[in-house]
């Protein structure tokens, strides 16, 4: 049989790999935890036309049906399933499908696999993990969950430090004042020239300039107003000052200038350093309406954002409410190719194994079987040894797998346990030996 070739963009992460990314997810779960976020699993499918009306997104989905399906049930496009690209869309369903069951505000968290239909690339993979918070509440919002849900990310990323992921900086902007600004210029396509924005970082001024005139119509002075809000960043209220100053005034750019402001001061009191304005910031999708945030590792700006998210008014709706929400997404998978690829942290060891029970020969493999039972009994991974061979080849096979400990039976009593590190060895009972806290389970630690 040939050995099989890698499929591009749907990450394998080995062993050591998936240590890093189970402690990723459980510093980021935990976090949420605290905030007081429940843990939520949706469906992998949603309808097609739910997915297509949610943004510019078309190109990206996957369709599910089987392989031989009946021409009957070559439904049309409203019948069809495609696999959910995103998690704010399956949950905006489920919050209308629950609505009677659910007690508001409802905070929740979601750790799953999400599908898109793109060029594999550093960072980008076809099939990824996400990790989302969102709250959402019947027909009003309070703005502060507006400040809350990136300082619950950016007290998870803080916590991160501890193992060598690197600082962040959340991005914040708000479409109420890109929206008032463009209305303010007289551009109609307000949506239109958010997605251009949004391509600033990849092609550039001048390719905004151009997509603005020939795509949305946009003349030369409008066109370059929109760069110009666009190149303003800040960490207080000068920002708005700033904005004041390019001589467009609106309502609603007023009021986004305000909630802007509102949030950069919010966050600063708790998480001071970490939230920066940057009027760049539009997020592709259709559904945001107010504050929007994107997250980017400092020192590794190359790769993106690998945490964003946004205000939507609009996109819950059950019939008789409206649930407006605010949530934010971490790319799982973005965040642990970058850690595993530029060797920035590492696990301990490769296996959850602390012991290996050594085998004298295959006559007393029972005792050796025993004394492991009364080592899991307690909580202790352990594993016998595969084959009675000598020690020291016993001892090499725990020292390939990462097992910190080697215990070797004794004829009369339990016998001896060895720290295959420093070559201690002493005799330990079952019943009360205890590795240290730091052997106990693999650690993930930084490189440096």
């Amino acid at each position: 049989m040939a050995r099989p070739a890698p499929l591009s963009g749907f990450p394998e992460w080995l062993p050591e790999g998936r240590t890093v990314e189970t402690h990723v997810l459980d510093v980021l779960t935990s976090t949420f935890e605290l905030y007081g976020y429940a843990g939520i699993e949706t469906r992998a499918v949603e309808p097609l036309e739910s997915l297509l009306s949610k943004g510019e997104t078309s190109k990206e989905v996957y369709l599910l049906r089987r392989l031989q399906a009946d021409p009957d049930e070559a439904a049309a496009a409203s019948d069809q399933l495609g696999l959910h690209f995103d998690l704010t869309v399956p949950f905006a369903r489920y919050v209308a499908e629950h609505a009677g069951r659910l007690t508001f505000p409802f905070k929740r968290y979601q750790v799953q696999k999400v599908w898109r239909g793109e060029r594999p690339q550093d960072g980008r993979f076809r099939e990824f993990t996400q990790a989302d918070i969102d709250v959402v509440a019947p027909d009003a919002l309070p703005a502060h969950y507006e400040v809350e849900v990136p300082v619950v990310m950016a007290a998870a990323f803080e916590r991160l430090r501890a193992v060598g992921v690197p600082p962040v900086r959340i991005s914040v902007n708000n479409r109420r004042v890109a929206q008032g600004f463009y209305e303010g210029l007289g551009i109609a396509d307000v949506d239109g020239t958010l997605r251009v924005i949004d391509k600033l970082d990849k092609i550039g001024a001048d390719g905004v300039l151009r997509a603005l005139q020939e795509e949305i119509g946009a003349d030369e002075r409008q066109a370059r107003a929109c760069l110009e809000l666009a190149s303003i960043s800040g960490s207080d209220a000068s920002v708005a000052d700033a904005v004041t100053a390019l001589g467009v005034r609106t309502p609603l750019l007023e009021q986004g200038l305000e909630e802007l402001v509102r949030l950069l001061e919010s966050a600063h009191a708790q998480v001071p350093g970490v939230v920066v304005a940057d009027l760049k910031i539009a997020r592709g999708l259709d559904y945001y309406t107010g504050s929007v945030y994107e997250t980017t590792l400092l020192g590794h700006e190359s790769l993106g954002s690998i945490c964003s998210g946004g205000r939507y008014d609009s996109l819950v709706s059950d019939g008789s409410h409206t649930y407006p929400g605010v949530g934010m997404s971490v790319g799982v998978s973005r965040l642990v190719s970058r850690l595993l690829r530029e060797d920035l942290v590492r696990a301990s060891r490769s296996v959850p194994t602390a012991v290996l029970v050594a085998v004298v020969d295959e006559g007393t493999r029972a005792a050796s079987d025993a004394i492991a039972a009364r080592l899991r009994a307690r909580g202790i991974p352990t594993e016998v040894a595969p084959t009675a061979a000598k020690f020291g080849k016993q001892i090499r096979h725990a020292d390939r797998r990462g097992i910190p400990y080697v215990w070797f039976p004794g004829e009369d009593g339990d016998g001896e346990v060895k720290d295959i590190r420093s070559g201690d060895q002493a005799p330990a009972d079952a019943d009360t030996w205890q590795p240290p806290a730091q052997d106990l389970r693999p650690q993930v630690l930084p490189t440096g």
